[in-house]
């Protein structure tokens, strides 16, 4: 209440032109800017089959997305900002929700997964992390505390359930919301990250939920083989496989050189996962 909150910190010594923005868009669907990312699979390739052939570790393309998300989040804070009742916040940590099929099923249950990362991590840690919380979700007949939650909100009648989620609502709006709720939701997360390649689809733009505190968006696509420019000078034009990556940002949370500068930077660990392999001895803090 009155500016506090358990998962942020207010920002005041800010831009006033950023100050306002938030009460001329106070929405987040009012805010939304959309950006299309095509990344170079070779680099990622190329690493993932070192690490594969020369360390037994299998790495994946949602691992090094996912570290390269929590490297730019930890090295760009800007971007680990939200706004709520017109205020500016920083939040307290890094943290990813994932959205998770039981089963490649249309009948399969769906949960999410919200790992939590300080930022120093390497990909390797990164890695770890999210294999646990992949394995204690993904079994049919596992149920975490977020679906515990959902499901006592949905045995009661629909117009309770639509009272209650409004109660919530204002509950969150003003700083009222309990700890234990925000740890469980979902939709209170620095970035919500959803493998469309995992189902053999393209990316998509998803929106920004105007419930709950995410201010990015991250949607992976399956790659697919297109021309590409190989040499400037010469023009000559050859084969690469991309995968597209479809990124929704609040625009309310930082400007527009600062929003390009951090994704271009995602995009570059993307193409060079290298870097990743070292652990950060510490992050960027976000102005007071």
């Amino acid at each position: 209440m009155f500016g506090f909150r358990s998962d942020g910190k207010r920002i005041k010594t800010i831009d006033p032109f950023m100050k306002l923005t938030p009460h001329i868009m106070p929405e987040r669907n009012d805010a939304q800017v959309m950006s299309l990312y095509e990344i170079n699979c070779k680099g990622m390739d190329d690493y993932i089959f070192e690490k594969r052939h020369k360390d037994q570790l299998r790495l994946t393309y949602m691992d090094i997305v996912v570290a390269s998300v929590v490297r730019v989040l930890a090295l760009r804070p800007r971007l680990n900002r939200f706004i709520m009742n017109g205020r500016i916040f920083k939040r307290n940590n890094i943290q990813v929700s994932i959205a998770v099929k039981k089963a490649l099923r249309d009948s399969a249950e769906e949960t999410t997964i919200k790992p939590t990362f300080t930022g120093k991590e390497s990909i390797f840690e990164v890695k770890e992390i999210l294999e646990k919380e992949v394995i204690a979700n993904a079994n049919q007949k596992a149920y975490n505390d977020t679906d515990k939650t959902a499901k006592i909100l949905t045995r009661v009648p629909n117009f309770l359930i639509k009272f209650m989620v409004g109660f919530l609502k204002w509950c969150d709006k003003h700083g009222m919301l309990p700890k234990s709720i925000i740890n469980v939701s979902p939709f209170h997360t620095s970035v919500f990250l959803t493998n469309m390649k995992s189902i053999k689809m393209d990316y998509v733009y998803h929106h920004i939920y105007n419930f709950g505190t995410t201010s990015l968006f991250v949607s992976m696509g399956k790659e697919q083989y297109q021309p590409v420019v190989t040499d400037i000078e010469t023009g000559t034009v050859g084969l690469a496989k991309i995968m597209r990556a479809g990124i929704v940002i609040d625009e309310r949370i930082c400007d527009g050189l600062y929003n390009s500068n951090s994704l271009k930077e995602f995009k570059k660990l993307m193409e060079d996962p290298r870097p990743l392999e070292q652990s950060l001895e510490a992050i960027v803090e976000d102005i007071e």
